[in-house]
């Protein structure tokens, strides 16, 4: 009886001891979990903070430069001098196309005195023209400063929107500012591949841009009625009754950062913490916050948690099993059953990722395949006109000399009929030869890399590209050199890349009197080297930094996709080569296909 009290008793204390360590280890999971998931969110949330500042402020400075550029026209300042109805027209005009052409709100000019002259808006129902905006903020900037910036809502059509001004002068003398309201909203639905709240506060805490629309023009603090006065009286926010967001209680955890709850986006209804991370915007008097959700990490803290306390009250019960034999030798039975249900559980995973992999690498090529064949057609359309061209005069010579041959047979000229059938037979086969060229183009290239001569790639390529190159009235100039240049490509592919090359060096000098296309192939060092030259204007800085990525062209809209130098650069480098661009010293610009040679294959 005494033993089975005793036992009793020392049972109970071992699980009083394994409930208390398994408390300890969850709250010390849980804490190590928080602390640490914590600091990494702050991490994630400066660099989502980082992108949305640069975000905002890249489209703030696209259109920095607008209103300095107003006072430039001449026909802006003799509007501001003499205020004619002509003038007025050609300026109310000029702004309008400007406005449309920039996807601005609205671009106007204020007098001296704060009026309205002209405005983007002129011909609409809405429009500024005559407006008193002496008493905004951005009018006394631009007066007293020369520029001003401000966000607010609009008196005439209550569109929020970022003003800048820009003070027009003549001389040394204010004659009136240029205003641009550009919206944001953009900016704001952007912000939504951020995963997290976004906002921006002025100096009045009042929030003017957020990426969750029923936080937008709520205020962080309660308004007094004095600033509420003070707020209609200057139209700052177009007499909007602004309601203090619903924050519940707040933990600061240094400057830039603190935990607070609000009501979840997703569900107004439900209330979430949040870590809200805020910098000051430089140049302006706005602070940007984001706000990052505890409830994942809440989530994982406590899964953790429960985990690491179940984890202990195993290893508890595990300790007190290894004191009894036949249970010791039980549980590792179970073990090792268990771990070979993991084993053979990750081995069936890995197939499976391995067989996935595989197929997605199919599919991948597959794609790229198709890529590459739909850029082949994409020329062969662009081509169409010229070979057309070319087909229809062989065509109508065959007409002519059949004619003409069932005639002199009728006659019994057999001799002159026999040598219109020879010509005959001759168009033919130059015809044969378009269309045996095109369909050797056109088809799906599956051969495999080897080495193989460059010059029949480039001759086919010039051969498609004759009747363009002749209607264009370009010289080509060969520089190859004596012996025969063997390189590692696919020549159906390479003579793509090559098509795609010479006929954008044919595009970029249309219209331009010299027009000479240089080729040069070089070997040397196991490399080939083909440049393609044009002298045409040459790479604007802007393409030079787009050059290569996919659907950026410098094309008229419906002339290209911008796909033909991203496909031509993957051929190149599926070769082992690259595709480099740049503009000649002497003029236009210079494409060159390096390629490797047979020579640097075998090399050890």
């Amino acid at each position: 009886m005494m033993s089975l009290l005793r036992r009793t008793r020392r049972y109970g204390l071992h699980l009083a001891g394994l409930l208390v360590l398994a408390a300890l280890a969850g709250l010390w999971s849980y804490q190590a979990r928080m602390e640490g998931g914590l600091h990494d969110l702050r991490a994630l949330g400066r660099h989502r903070l980082d992108l949305a500042a640069s975000s905002l402020e890249r489209e703030i400075d696209k259109y920095a430069y607008f209103p300095a550029t107003l006072g430039l026209e001449t026909n802006v300042l003799h509007l501001l001098h003499r205020q004619s109805e002509g003038v007025a027209l050609e300026v109310n005009g000029y702004l309008e196309q400007l406005n449309r052409r920039a996807g601005t709100l609205a671009v106007y000019i204020l007098d001296a005195g704060g009026h309205v002259v002209a405005t983007s808006n002129w011909n609409t129902p809405e429009s500024f023209m005559g407006e008193d905006l002496s008493y905004r903020p951005y009018f006394y900037e631009a007066v007293v400063h020369g520029s001003g910036r401000f966000f607010g809502i609009g008196t005439t059509l209550g569109i929020p929107g970022y003003y800048l001004s820009s003070a027009i002068v003549d001389g040394e003398h204010v004659v009136g500012v240029a205003v641009v309201k550009v919206s944001l909203e953009q900016l704001e639905r952007s912000w939504i591949s951020l995963e997290v709240p976004v906002l921006v506060t002025d100096e009045n805490g009042v929030a003017i841009l957020s990426s969750v629309h029923d936080w937008k023009f709520a205020t962080l603090q309660p308004l007094d009625a004095k600033t509420r006065e003070d707020f209609d009286r200057s139209q700052h926010y177009n007499r909007r009754h602004l309601e203090p967001l619903p924050i519940g209680e707040i933990t600061v955890l240094d400057a830039s950062a603190s935990l607070m709850t609000l009501p979840r986006p997703s569900a107004p209804g439900l209330r979430e913490q949040f870590l809200a991370q805020s910098a000051p915007m430089p140049g302006t008097p706005w602070t940007l916050t984001v706000m990052s959700q505890l409830g994942q990490l809440r989530l994982r803290a406590t899964t953790e948690a429960a985990l690491a306390a179940i984890g202990a009250a195993f290893l508890c019960i595990l300790g007190l099993l290894v004191q009894q034999r036949i249970a010791q030798s039980r549980e590792r039975l179970r073990a090792r059953e268990a771990l070979q249900r993991a084993h053979d559980e990750l081995e069936l995973k890995v197939e499976e990722r391995t067989a996935d992999l595989s197929a997605a690498n199919l599919r991948l090529r597959s794609a790229q395949d198709e890529l590459v064949q739909a850029g082949k057609l994409a020329v062969i359309g662009q081509l169409s006109t010229g070979i057309a061209h070319e087909l229809n005069q062989p065509l109508a010579a065959l007409r002519t000399l059949s004619a003409n041959a069932a005639k002199f047979m009728e006659r019994g000229d057999l001799d002159t009929a026999s040598g219109n059938l020879q010509r005959i037979g001759a168009l033919v086969d130059s015809m044969g030869k378009i269309t045996s060229q095109l369909k050797n183009f056109a088809r799906k290239s599956s051969g495999p890399v080897a080495a193989m001569p460059v010059r029949p790639s480039i001759d086919n390529a010039l051969f498609l590209l004759e009747a363009h190159l002749r209607k264009a009235g370009l010289e080509v100039r060969q520089d190859w050199p004596d012996a025969e240049v063997m390189a590692l490509c696919e020549p159906n592919r390479l003579e793509q890349v090559l098509v795609n090359l010479i006929g954008n060096a044919a595009d970029a000098m249309a219209g331009r009197p010299e027009s000479l296309l240089e080729i040069a192939v070089r070997q040397a060092d196991g490399q080939v080297r083909i440049c393609i030259r044009d002298h045409g204007p040459g790479i604007s800085d802007e393409a030079a930094r787009h050059l290569f990525e996919p659907f950026f062209t410098t094309k008229d809209p419906g002339a290209g996709l911008g796909l033909g130098l991203p496909i031509s650069a993957g051929i190149i480098r599926d070769f082992g080569g690259t595709l480099e661009g740049a503009n000649h010293p002497e003029g236009g610009a210079i494409f060159t296909i390096v390629l490797p040679t047979a020579e640097s294959e075998s090399a050890p």
